[in-house]
């Protein structure tokens, strides 16, 4: 049996074919410079399934571009920014806690935020802090990803996640059954984002199979 399968898969990826694949990136910038990255395909299809706990008083990383786009009912909409000249927001700093204001969010929308802090566990502490009770927060982080330049050379660039560490991140502040966590992505939406591909360079059949071996972003919806 096994036998016959190695030829199938010698069959299929020919080893000619294998030897063509490109050995340097066709973008250092996560496909943003030549279209939609692959990433945000999965980011927004989570908040899009989780509209609903979008609402009442809103907190987003940066911006209200998802906040207006799924939110529902949303009576406060605030941006959470380190940027001290940015107006119209809260300044602060999860690891920190400066601008964490206890029991205020009904939702808070963090996409691709915590790859970028060093001291995640007090960030995550101080996210379940900042909502009510039954606060939701959705969380979006990478798995397989190419270092971002742009956030290493600002911030930094730290971790990489799986189901399991992320899990265990929130555990000591929020019961396990109020932690429910998606992995998406399969072996070519991987290599694909990797190479610095983008959504337009698939189909979207491509991103239809989902396989936890190969986690291109992992979501998490957190119930306080």
């Amino acid at each position: 049996m096994g036998r016959i399968k190695n030829k199938i898969i010698r069959t299929i990826y020919k080893k000619e074919e294998i030897t063509r694949l490109p050995v340097r990136l066709v973008s250092e910038k996560m496909g943003c410079d030549r279209g939609t990255p692959i990433d945000r395909y999965y980011i927004e299809n989570f908040l899009n399934a989780n509209q609903t706990d979008i609402r009442g008083s809103v907190m987003e990383i940066g911006g209200r571009l998802y906040t207006k786009k799924y939110g529902t009912n949303v009576k406060h909409s605030y941006v959470f920014t380190a940027d001290k000249k940015r107006k119209n927001a809260i300044v602060g700093d999860l690891t920190t806690g400066e601008g964490c204001q206890e029991n205020i969010l009904d939702c808070f929308i963090l996409t691709q935020t915590l790859p970028f802090m060093y001291d995640i566990h007090s960030a995550v502490q101080n996210i379940v802090k900042m909502l009510k009770k039954n606060g939701v927060a959705l969380v979006t982080v990478g798995g397989i990803s190419m270092i971002s330049k742009y956030d290493e050379a600002r911030w930094g660039h730290y971790w990489g996640f799986t189901k399991q560490s992320l899990q265990l991140l929130f555990r000591p502040y929020v019961d396990e059954k109020n932690i429910m966590i998606m992995s998406y992505g399969n072996a070519k939406t991987a290599a694909a984002f990797l190479y610095g591909l983008c959504q337009q360079d698939l189909c979207r059949e491509d991103f239809l199979y989902n396989d936890e071996l190969v986690p291109v972003v992992l979501c998490a919806k957190i119930v306080k």
